[in-house]
């Protein structure tokens, strides 16, 4: 007989094994096909500016639809951000959608969960993934197993929305890339290597100038020569030179604080000051993603100056994001 205080009735003829808890609902694993965005390269030419100029109708208020509308977007969050996690969480919110925030502590990676695990797991749930993380494999295998469409917040190789956004920002103030000049100073981090994939989609012509030792990744270069005009140079000011567009990045990023005293010494050189922009077009605008630390990467002159062009930068974050959210996860044709 079952325990007076039991949930379940007391029939005395009907053990217990004929109460059956039927199946719950679950998301098929017959999904349509999807798209990711994990490097530039996933997108062509003509899909980016059709990207772009959905971004620039949902910065003038000319894009009304909800295309997210009872969707939801996971946000993992390996490495911490400001304007990654803002610029997603209200973009999905104004295309109708609801973003999730995961950091280490909310997912089971964090404690050795496998990725694909992860991965199968979340896309019984939510309609996309954004990640931003360390090693570029680890996104790769999140999107191998997911069956829902996989957006690349940054990883150590690469950082495709934030050159996406600053195209945007490129287009908005000077007319568009086509025929224009792109200057890169500092580091060959995942933002040269970025804008390498974007020379390499796009065919712009891109001089990185980087100190010897800090050269954006070999296979990623090499692959942007076979379709635009790059080159890795020494001398900041050669790479300046007639550029309309001159773009850096902190000495050490997150992760390489170890290193701030050896990179401060190679950098030096690298600083982008009155000087450096004196040798771009007199109409040249400077980028810089953020967060920027004045003194060193870039001069406060040049940063707060009239040809800094970094916060309507960092507002394109949220626009373009919500064109890539738009076109994977809400059925926008590109």
């Amino acid at each position: 007989m079952p325990h007076r205080n039991s949930i379940f009735p007391a029939h005395r003829n009907t053990p217990y094994r004929s109460f059956r808890v039927p199946d719950m609902p679950r998301k098929t694993t017959k999904e349509p096909p999807h798209r990711d965005l994990l490097q530039i390269p996933d997108f062509t030419a003509k899909e980016i500016d059709k990207l772009f100029s959905l971004a620039e109708a949902m910065r003038n208020g000319k894009y009304t639809k909800k295309p997210l509308a009872g969707k939801s977007l996971a946000m993992i969050f390996m490495k911490s951000s400001t304007r990654t996690r803002v610029s997603f969480e209200v973009g999905a919110w104004q295309l109708g959608g609801h973003a999730l925030f995961l950091s280490p502590r909310d997912v089971q990676l964090g404690r050795g969960e496998p990725i694909a695990d992860t991965a199968r797991v979340l896309s019984r749930y939510v309609d996309g993934i954004m990640i931003r993380t360390f090693a570029q494999s680890e996104i790769e295998e999140l999107a191998r197993y997911a069956s829902v469409p996989i957006i690349n917040g940054l990883t150590d190789l690469v950082h495709p929305c934030q050159v996406l956004a600053d195209l945007l920002t490129v287009k908005q103030h000077l007319g568009g890339y086509k025929g224009k000049r792109f200057a890169w100073i500092g580091d060959g981090n995942n933002m040269a290597n970025s804008w390498l994939n974007a020379a390499y989609v796009l065919g712009f012509e891109l001089t990185l100038a980087c100190p010897e030792g800090y050269d954006p990744n070999p296979m990623i270069f090499q692959r942007a020569q076979s379709k635009a005009k790059v080159r890795v140079v020494r001398d900041p000011a050669e790479a300046a030179d007639k550029a309309d567009v001159v773009n850096t990045d902190v000495w050490a990023s997150m992760g390489q604080e170890e290193e701030q005293a050896i990179r401060e010494k190679a950098f030096k050189a690298y600083r982008v000051d009155a000087s450096i922009m004196k040798r771009a077009k007199p109409d040249a605008i400077f980028l810089h993603c953020l967060p920027a630390h004045r003194g060193e990467e870039v001069a406060a002159e040049v940063i707060d100056g009239p040809q800094s062009r970094v916060w309507d930068e960092a507002e394109n974050r949220l626009h373009i994001q919500k064109a890539i959210m738009a076109a994977l996860m809400g059925g926008e044709k590109l």
